[in-house]
Parts: structure tokens; sequence; C-alpha cells
């Protein structure tokens, strides 16, 4: 009766471990923190590019244009509903993504998920992401670029964690975040510079309004 009852366990130990968590990924989405910078820059268009996070298992292919829209009205630029004077671009340049721990859920299926159901996780997804936000006039000049690093650690598991479905994609989310608040500060100093650039090179030819919806790379 015991190696039937382990023999069944381990046939569906599959499922329950892509089982969803009890924590939800769309509270992730929502918005960024705010944290706006001192001096905005006038309206930009809002532009993405996903680079090497196109050939990653986490992030939606909608999702750095998504949180860098975000991030662009939260804290980056003025609102407008009538012109736009610039580019602003977010680049992903390096991404990374490790799963750990992996070795445990072994034991763990051997034990019968005990110690998955008294909270030890079932593994991590750590994603480390390299961006760039480059700001360019409304001709198309860059004016400005700026680099930031991410980092994430999610962890797998029944309770208080995250699924095998939704840790891989926050991972990459809490990445680019943390990148770009990385970039925050930089553009923070350079406002006073990038501002009248912007303004002196008038604006922007046939502008997408209310806002901008451009996301480049597939995968």
């Amino acid at each position: 009766m015991k190696l039937t009852s382990r023999l069944a366990l381990l046939a569906f130990a599959p499922v329950l471990l892509a089982a969803p968590a009890c924590v939800s990924v769309k509270s992730m989405m929502k918005g960024p923190p705010t944290s706006a910078i001192s001096n905005r820059l006038p309206a930009l268009e809002i532009m993405a590019d996903q680079g090497p996070l196109a050939m990653n298992d986490g992030a939606l292919p909608e999702d750095p244009l998504k949180l860098f829209t975000q991030e662009c009205h939260a804290n980056l630029t003025e609102p407008t509903d009538t012109a736009t004077f610039g580019y602003a671009k977010l680049v992903v340049k390096k991404v990374k993504t490790l799963r750990t721990g992996r070795g445990l859920q072994g034991i763990q299926v051997l034990t019968f998920l005990l110690p998955a159901v008294v909270g030890v996780p079932l593994e991590w997804y750590k994603t480390t992401l390299q961006a760039e936000l480059q700001v360019s006039d409304a001709s198309g000049n860059l004016i400005g670029s700026y680099v930031g690093t991410g980092t994430s650690a999610v962890k797998v598991a029944m309770y208080h964690g995250y699924s095998q479905t939704t840790a891989p994609r926050l991972a990459d989310v809490i990445a680019l975040r943390g990148a770009m608040a990385q970039i925050r500060p930089q553009l923070d100093t350079a406002t006073a510079r990038l501002r009248p650039l912007l303004l002196a090179g008038g604006t922007v030819d046939n502008p997408t309004l209310p806002s901008s919806s451009v996301v480049t790379g597939s995968r």
C-alpha cells in the first residue's frame, strides 16, 4: 500500500509542482514605485526592444514596453495629449536566468512533498538583466544613454511563493524593474542637459497619442 501511494505521488508530482501558488504576478505588473525625478522630461514617444529577453522563457513579449511605459508615466516624463518631443527607448542588452535548488525536488517527492507543505521552497529562479535607456530628439539624434542592472530571486513554493508557471516571468519583471530603478537617478542628474535639447529639437511628426506602444524583438 505504501509503495502504491508513493508511485501515485510520483505520477502527480509534476502537477503539484506546477500548481498555482498563493501569490499572483499581477500585483507586480500594476505599476512601479512612485519615485519621480525632480525635473521631468517633456513627453516622449515610448519604445522598447526586448533584445535577448525575447529568447527567455519568462517575460511576455509585451512586458518590457508595458513596464517601461508605466515607469515613464509615473516617474520620468510629463503627461501630454497633444505632442511629444523625442523618443525614449528601453533596450534589454543582457539577460541570464538560473534555476537553483532543483535537486531538492527529488527529495521533496521521496518525502511525499512534506517539506513543501511546511513552506520549504521547491526551487528558485534567479535573473540578472542589463537594460539601456536611450533618449533621442525628434529627429532621432541620440542625446543620452543610461545603463542599469537588475537582479531577482523568486522562489517556487506551494504556499509562500510562486508556481513554476509564474516564477520565470516574475523573475524577469523584477530584474527589469531593478534595472530601471538604477537608471532613474542617472536620468535625474542628466535632466538639466536633456530637457533643453529635447525642447529645442521640436515635436515628433505624427506622434502616437495618448502614449506610444512600439516594441521590437520576438520569440
